[in-house]
């Protein structure tokens, strides 16, 4: 009785790949039905129209804060190299 190994493990590695790919796809079309659910009972409110309009000048104000916040931590690291 003589059984090839290779062959008998390409038919494990297709099985066990092909139950972990069949896992997958009902992953997908259950987490897809899951939202259309939630989507459909608990809907987003709409806050367009509550919400703040950004300004040019804060855009810019948060460029200069972050430029100022690396200088800073880029100035501390090269003190603590002496």
């Amino acid at each position: 009785m003589e059984t090839n190994l290779v062959m008998e493990a390409l038919k494990f590695m297709v099985l066990g790949m092909g139950i972990v790919y069949a896992f997958l796809i009902i992953m997908v079309f259950a987490l897809k039905a899951q939202a259309a659910l939630i989507g459909k009972f608990f809907p987003e409110k709409d806050n367009l129209k509550t919400a703040k309009k950004v300004q040019p000048s804060v855009a810019t104000s948060d460029t200069a804060k972050k430029i100022a916040a690396i200088s800073a931590a880029i100035q501390h690291h090269n003190n603590q190299k002496g």
